[in-house]
């Protein structure tokens, strides 16, 4: 497999210039045959680099890993909030986060199944791209708790902390990559159904 990637000379690109090669290679080389079955030396010798010139820039295969697994979950945060930005209540944000949250999941597994395993692997092992991740979705769901509290949506009686953490829980097998694969045949099913049964619960 050649990436065509242009070897340092002497002088050599910038350091960021050449982590960027190193990831967009590194991507594809996943993309490809897969996270768990690659390893540094393969990878070193796909994209035409020395396996010690690579761990100048990443002390192991994980830190490559977790950069392109956070660019992952990056674009599905963006999914995310680009569908809830514009919902008129607090109400329907719930729903639309569940409905994007197991959606882009879905479909990053359909369309990038090599770079999936990824995702699930850092899943399992909770990477900090993982852990980054899950509280950003906590953090949104706590102010969809007090937007809905503030407007009269939601009920006030259950301590703010315990329902946004009850709630993550319930989406939880929808964003951890390592649960949604055996989740997904019911995807749209708890798209659907989960934040119905959820916001029964929060009415005031």
């Amino acid at each position: 497999m050649n990436e065509n990637i242009t070897t340092p000379s002497t002088r050599g690109p910038q350091e960021h210039d050449v982590r960027d090669q190193v990831i967009e290679a590194a991507t594809r080389h996943f993309g490809h045959y897969g996270y768990e079955k690659t390893t540094v030396s393969d990878l070193a010798k796909a994209i035409g680099f020395s396996k010690a010139y690579i761990y100048k820039f990443f002390d192991s295969k994980q830190a490559i890993g977790e950069v392109i697994c956070s660019n992952r979950l990056a674009m599905i945060m963006e999914i995310v909030n680009a569908a809830i930005d514009q919902a008129p209540t607090a109400s329907e944000k719930l729903r639309r986060l569940f409905r994007s949250i197991s959606e882009a999941g879905s479909d990053l597994f359909f369309h990038d199944r090599k770079l999936y395993d990824i995702a699930a692997v850092a899943s399992r092992d909770q990477w900090p791209s993982v852990q980054a991740h899950e509280l950003r979705i906590r953090a949104i769901i706590q102010q969809i708790l007090v937007d809905g509290r503030e407007a009269g949506e939601f009920e006030r009686k259950t301590p703010l902390d315990e329902a946004a953490n009850a709630i993550f829980l319930i989406l939880r097998p929808y964003v951890n990559a390592a649960q949604l694969q055996y989740n997904l045949d019911t995807v749209s099913e708890a798209a659907a159904h989960l934040p119905a049964l959820i916001l029964r619960s929060l009415a005031p």
